[in-house]
């Protein structure tokens, strides 16, 4: 069980109660006795976002310490930049779950103890044990976020109810207006859904494969660019864009906030789960500074921070991380339907079937599925 460091005047509180010391805890109490010290720096591999002075100023303050974050876009990029860096260059890596397998496979990441995180007290029972971040009994990632990918589309152009379904894309009057995050696993994903594979969406055969394939073609006309995570945002910003395939409410959420008329919706077909998770780099001099961190943002002040990440948006995994969300932000727990009954309740969906854990291909190979991605791009 995960035993946050306290002091004694914290004995007697109950659990949730401890949750949120061991929060302050973890903030306050290094800053006391390394105040003296040189800044320490920590080498961070990430998505934009996590390294930026809302998530982490706090803490650094706090701990005197430095996040020197490295960002990239997609799982494959990241497994690029730390096959090109000598070992021990990341101290810390957020990755999106399904890539943790490879990432222990390649040696890239330390063995974490199960016993320093707070497993016992996630949302949901898969997140104890999420796909992936074990291997032969060991802990290797642990996880951070989540987040859901479906239908996001602009509410002047696209009705609440075509949004119900993936064809919604192919709508004539979206023609040249419907946007990609360029990335082939969230929108081939989608694609497998739309088709009718469901949970088998990532597990497909070569008739299967080919179907997606063509589906995706199909949607070509329609597709007025491929985007980065700037160039999504901007697209549906300025109307470019008034549908965008591979993304959620990682995106539209921010939008949403500002007052733009956009949304996402996990249609009929179902929904994908983007998670995201730490883990420590092989060879790391400072894996007790990265590990403290870890800690940090499982504990409730860490999940509410996670949660308004001014970049991007993202759901509680813990009981805890969850309230505290609700006592501090309620506009945003509601936003996002991280609320107890909502019928949007991401838990809820996942319980329900009608949400997918991203993965990669199993019966083909990623640099298939990249080399179709090219030539979809390029026709």
């Amino acid at each position: 069980m995960y035993r946050p460091t306290v002091t004694s005047s914290l004995f007697g509180l109950n659990r949730r109660q401890l949750l949120k010391a061991g929060g302050a805890a973890v903030l306050t109490t290094p800053f006391v006795s390394r105040a003296w010290a040189a800044t320490t720096e920590i080498n961070m591999l990430a998505w934009y976002g996590h390294g930026e002075p809302d998530v982490v100023a706090e803490y650094e303050e706090a701990n005197n310490v430095k996040f020197v974050p490295k960002y990239y876009a997609g799982g494959d990029n990241m497994l690029a930049l730390i096959a090109q860096s000598p070992p021990g260059t990341y101290d810390l890596i957020l990755s999106d779950a399904e890539f943790v397998q490879q990432l222990n496979a390649a040696g890239y990441i330390e063995e974490m103890n199960a016993a320093d995180y707070p497993l016992d007290d996630m949302l949901h029972e898969d997140f104890s044990q999420f796909p992936g971040h074990w291997a032969d009994g060991k802990m290797y990632s642990m996880i951070l976020r989540g987040g859901h990918l479906g239908v996001s589309y602009n509410k002047n152009s696209v009705t609440e109810e075509e949004a119900q379904s993936y064809a919604c894309f192919w709508k004539p009057e979206l023609e040249g207006k419907v946007g990609h995050f360029d990335w082939h696993l969230p929108t081939l994903g989608m694609m497998s859904l739309y088709d009718g594979n469901g949970a088998g969406l990532w597990d497909l055969n070569d008739d299967q494969w080919a179907k997606v394939q063509e589906t995706t073609m199909s949607l070509r006309k329609q597709v007025g660019g491929f985007f980065d995570y700037g160039g999504t945002f901007n697209g549906l910003k300025n109307g470019e864009m008034q549908a965008m395939c591979g993304i959620g409410d990682w995106i539209t959420g921010v939008l949403e906030k500002d007052g733009a008329p956009v949304a996402s919706v996990i249609p009929k077909e179902g929904g994908i789960q983007f998670t995201e998770s730490y883990s420590i780099g092989k060879g790391s001099e400072k894996a007790d500074e990265a590990k403290k961190f870890i800690q940090y943002m499982m504990s409730p002040a860490g999940q509410v921070k996670s949660a308004q990440m001014a970049a991007y948006p993202g759901f509680c995994v813990t009981k805890a991380g969850r309230a505290a969300l609700v006592e501090a932000d309620m506009a945003e727990a509601k936003r996002s339907h991280q609320i107890d009954g909502d019928s949007q309740d991401p838990i809820t969906l996942i319980k329900e079937g009608r949400i997918h854990y991203r993965d990669i291909p199993q019966q083909q190979t990623l640099e298939d599925w990249n080399d179709f991605w090219s030539e979809y791009k390029s026709a």
